[in-house]
Parts: structure tokens; C-alpha cells; sequence
């Protein structure tokens, strides 16, 4: 709860959380903080103070429970749903074809947002996937159902953010926590960008010059 009142202090516009699908907050089963948060709690308090809510599904098979929740708490018109699987997303059509629903690439399951990546091991790895995400961007998104894209920024390109846009679907770049790559992910045309640290987001966004 203390993060999520953190994020609200720094006046993020959705707090992001992962789900797993006992609906507790947490990253993975293995990864479970001490204060356990259960999704309806966080949707509560998120739902009293105005803020939206991006919630990453860390598997298949609980949709209807995440639709549900949302809908209790009102929360359906300001939140969006993000997941590494076609099936969800391709489920969450059905229940709520007006919900943003995010297919992520590449799957997380490794936390590999959590580290600086790509380092000078995978740089070139990383380097070659990014050259193939505009051909990648379409078809991920049709056969997935998505209506958003949730891109390590690392893969994030004009010609993959290009992509994704003519196909109708936002881009969500994660997981950003250095101010150069904020500004450049804005430049790039990226419409949302995921931090661990928002208030540098919002300082570094704050330095562009606009319109």
C-alpha cells in the first residue's frame, strides 16, 4: 500500500501492478512482499483518490476475476490490462471490448525490467530484435486481439512505434528509469511510459519543449 500511496503522491496518471491470479499483488508466487496487497484493496484505495490503474496479469485464467474487480470498483473506464499472453488478451476482448487490453513483448518472466538491459552482453541480441519489431508490431497485435502495445523500450523504434500505432493501438514503454530514455521514448512518439520512478519521469518529460 505504501507504494501505491507513493505513486499517487508523485500524481502518476495510472498506478501499474502485477497480478497473479490467487489476485494478490506481487510480481510472481516466489516474489510476495511481506504487507500482502489483495487486487480489491488496491482498487479501493485507487478508486477513492482518482487514479487509474494499469494491472499486468501474470498469467492465463483469471480474466473474468480482473474484469470483475474492475467493474465493482468502478474502475473499468480508467484502467488498462496488460499481459505476455495472446489468450488473455484475446479473452478480455470477449469480456470487455472497450477495456484496454495491452499485449506485452517480450514476456517477463525473468524480471528482466528490473535490470539495467540490454548490457554490453545482450546489446547485440537486443539490437536485432528491435530491427524486427515493425514487421513483429502488426501481427503480434492481430492475433492477440490487443488494442496496446506494452514494448520493453529497449524495442521501442519510430518504425515499431509507427507500427503499432497504424494498426490503432497505443504504445506503452516499460520499464524506463533513466531520464535519457525517457526523452527519448517521448521523442520516439511513445504514448505511455512506465517507470519505478515516476517523479524523474514527470521532472525529465517536464524538460521538453513543447508546442
Amino acid at each position: 500500500m505504501a507504494s501505491l500511496e507513493a505513486a499517487v503522491a508523485a500524481r502518476v496518471d495510472l498506478v501499474e501492478f502485477d497480478v497473479g491470479p490467487d489476485l494478490q499483488l506481487a510480481h510472481s508466487a516466489g516474489e510476495r512482499p511481506d504487507d500482502e496487497l489483495s487486487l480489491d484493496d488496491a482498487l479501493a484505495f485507487l478508486a477513492k483518490v482518482g487514479v487509474g490503474v494499469h494491472v499486468d496479469a501474470k498469467a492465463p485464467g483469471y480474466e473474468e476475476a480482473l474484469v470483475a474487480a474492475l467493474r465493482r470498483h468502478g474502475l473499468e473506464e480508467r484502467a488498462v490490462v496488460s499481459t505476455a499472453y495472446g489468450v488473455t488478451t484475446r479473452r478480455l476482448a470477449e469480456l470487455a471490448p472497450s477495456l484496454p487490453r495491452a499485449i506485452g513483448y517480450p514476456n517477463d518472466r525473468y524480471g528482466v525490467s528490473r535490470f539495467q538491459w540490454p548490457s554490453q552482453l545482450t546489446r547485440a541480441g537486443a539490437f536485432a530484435l528491435r530491427q524486427a519489431m515493425p514487421v513483429r508490431v502488426p501481427l503480434l497485435i492481430r492475433r492477440s486481439h490487443a488494442n496496446a502495445l506494452s514494448l520493453h523500450h529497449t524495442l521501442c523504434s519510430n518504425a515499431a512505434i509507427a507500427a503499432s500505432h497504424r494498426a490503432g493501438a497505443p504504445v506503452l514503454a516499460w520499464t524506463v528509469n533513466d531520464p535519457d530514455d525517457v526523452r527519448r521514448l517521448a521523442a520516439l512518439g511513445a504514448d505511455a511510459i512506465v517507470s519505478d520512478d515516476p517523479e524523474m519521469a514527470r521532472d525529465a518529460l517536464g524538460t521538453l519543449i513543447r508546442p
